[in-house]
Order: C-alpha cells, then sequence, then structure tokens
C-alpha cells in the first residue's frame, strides 16, 4: 500500500484540491452573499456544498495517504461484516454490505457470487468495470465462468483466511497503479 509519487498521483491530488477548494468558496460565498443582504442562508445548498466538500476531502485522503476503500459485498451479512472488520484491523478502509451501492473511483470490491442474480444491468456493468476479487463457497466450473464473465480480477474460495485476502487486494491495487 505504498504512496505513489507518479504524475497521475499529483493530477489526481490537484484535481481533487482544486474541486474542494472551489466548492468551499462557494459556501462561503453563498454565507458572505446571505449575510450583506441580512437573510438566512440557503442551508439546503450549503448542506449540499458541505457534503460534495467531505467527499472531495476523502478523495484528497485517499490520493494523498494512499487509502484503500474496500467494498465487502456478501450475500451472508454477519460474515461480509467479520470480513471488512479484519480489513480494518489490517488497516484497509473497509465497509460491508448485503447489496450493491454507487462504487467510488478505486473502490476494491470483494464479491460473493451468491448477489450477482440481485444486481441489475447498471450495477453489473459497475461491477465488471472494478475487477472485484470473487469469494464464494463454489468450486464447479460454472461458478468460477459467471466469474469470468464478469472479469473478476481474482476467485477465492470460502472459508477465505484474511491474509489471503488482504494479498489478493494488495495484487489488485498494484495492477491498478501500473
Amino acid at each position: 500500500m505504498g504512496l505513489d509519487t507518479g504524475s497521475s498521483f499529483r493530477t489526481e491530488l490537484a484535481g481533487a484540491l482544486h474541486r474542494l477548494r472551489s466548492t468551499l468558496a462557494r459556501a462561503r460565498a453563498e454565507l458572505e452573499l446571505a449575510d450583506a443582504d441580512g437573510a438566512a442562508p440557503p442551508v439546503d445548498r450549503l448542506l449540499g456544498d458541505l457534503g460534495e466538500a467531505l467527499d472531495l476531502l476523502e478523495a484528497v485522503e485517499t490520493a494523498a495517504f494512499a487509502i484503500v476503500h474496500v467494498l465487502v459485498l456478501d450475500d451472508d451479512e454477519r460474515l461480509g461484516e467479520l470480513t471488512a472488520r479484519g480489513l480494518r484491523r489490517l488497516g484497509y478502509e473497509a465497509e460491508s454490505a448485503g447489496r450493491m451501492r454507487q462504487l467510488r473511483p478505486h473502490d476494491v470490491v470483494v464479491f460473493d457470487l451468491g448477489l450477482l442474480a440481485s444486481l441489475d444491468s447498471a450495477q453489473r456493468a459497475a461491477l465488471k468495470a472494478a475487477r472485484p476479487i470473487v469469494v464464494t463457497g463454489a468450486a464447479d466450473p460454472r461458478s468460477r465462468a459467471i466469474a469470468d464473465a464478469i472479469d473478476a480480477f481474482d476467485y477465492l474460495l470460502k472459508p477465505v483466511e484474511i491474509e489471503e485476502l488482504a494479498t489478493a487486494i494488495s495484487r489488485r491495487m498494484a495492477e491498478e497503479s501500473e
């Protein structure tokens, strides 16, 4: 999980910092205008700006500190949370869910094939683009073919040791930085 010092990193960081500064400047201008007019500030717009600023700050932190975000998608919510907890202990920013959410750039997805049937076509496309690490209890050729069809980066059989999963995540991140 080393820090990438290439030009891609600097460009991404500079872009995120610029967007953060612009968002905060917009919020400040809204407050200054409301104060000058003696009017109440536009709370909904300011809350939106603050939400956007926090998202951008997360992008800056991710780029600057090489934080790896992992989304563990498992049909067994308890197992998914245990997996995410184990990854957090190893320093990953991990969350678990029983259903797909919108993916952020650079999210590493750990995906249980049991959830595939619940995804719509847009979610399947996003999952395929993310090149997930598939974890499954099924060792049959059909499951392997399904994993290949969603362009899985790796295919791990349950039960998966957390160190084995961390190694797969590290390989996935190394591929992304190439």
